[in-house]
Formats: structure tokens, C-alpha cells, sequence
């Protein structure tokens, strides 16, 4: 019996930090206006690491001279953030064209460690697509209109 009781108390153990290692894993897919907004002050102290997802402003795009260090800003049709990246970007980065970066607020810039940008045309990541298509709705955007951008 008591080798029973050991094994259920190791097994829920084990599902515990199991559960604990999955979750500080998962980063999370928010978009400029939701880490701007009231309820996004937590992502803005620089202590979370999350996935910012949108398009890349259009003419927003600078690198510092002599380095690897970008600046570039990310929309969503809400709001505007500026992010930097200091590694070398993505062959099929462009303005006007979905991105997902991964990292953490400094100050009122999302600092990028990772940053991927679509494979074709036609491709926007659907945790982004998802978001956008809500800000599409409320700004009355013809979704079936193309989106148009640096290329």
C-alpha cells in the first residue's frame, strides 16, 4: 500500500514540474495596441518575454551605421511600437510585411532577440492574422482589398 502512495505522490510530483517547465516556456502573442493598453502594464516592466506580432510600419525601417543594430516599428492598425534588433534580420524582412518578434520591453522599445518574417506573399502567421482581422473589423478595412507594402 505504501509503495502505492509513493508512486501516486511521485507521479503528481512530477506533473507539477512538468506543468512549471511548460509554462515559463510559453511566450505569448500580443499585438502593439495590447501591450500599449492599461492591462498590458505587466509585458511593459520588462520582466515577461513575449511574441510581438503585426506588420512593419512602412518608412519606419533604420539601421545604425557601421553595426547590426535595427530600429523599425510594428503596427497593427491600433498603435504603434518601436522595437530593436541587434542580430542580423530575416532574408524576407520588408516594410509593410507581417512579423513575429520574440523578446522584452526596455523602457517604451520591445528589444527583439528572434525575429521572423513571412515565407511568401500571401502568408501572414495566424495567431497575427487572427489579431489583425479584429482591427481590420474595427476600422471598417475591406478585408478583401490587398494590403500593400514595401517589398
Amino acid at each position: 500500500m505504501w509503495y502505492i502512495v509513493a508512486l501516486l505522490v511521485a507521479a503528481a510530483i512530477a506533473a507539477t514540474l512538468v506543468a512549471y517547465a511548460l509554462q515559463r516556456n510559453i511566450t505569448y502573442l500580443y499585438t502593439p495596441a495590447e501591450v500599449l493598453a492599461a492591462d498590458g502594464a505587466a509585458l511593459r516592466t520588462g520582466d515577461a518575454r513575449f511574441r510581438l506580432g503585426g506588420m512593419v510600419e512602412a518608412g519606419s525601417f533604420r539601421r545604425e551605421e557601421g553595426s547590426l543594430v535595427s530600429h523599425f516599428r510594428v503596427t497593427d492598425g491600433d498603435a504603434q511600437l518601436a522595437v530593436s534588433h541587434d542580430k542580423i534580420l530575416p532574408d524576407l524582412f520588408r516594410e509593410g510585411q507581417a512579423v513575429v518578434a520574440t523578446g522584452r520591453m526596455q523602457g517604451d522599445v520591445f528589444v527583439a532577440e528572434e525575429v521572423l518574417a513571412k515565407h511568401d506573399e500571401t502568408y501572414v502567421p495566424k495567431e497575427v492574422a487572427d489579431k489583425m482581422g479584429l482591427a481590420h473589423e474595427k476600422h471598417g478595412v475591406d478585408e478583401a482589398a490587398p494590403m500593400t507594402g514595401a517589398n
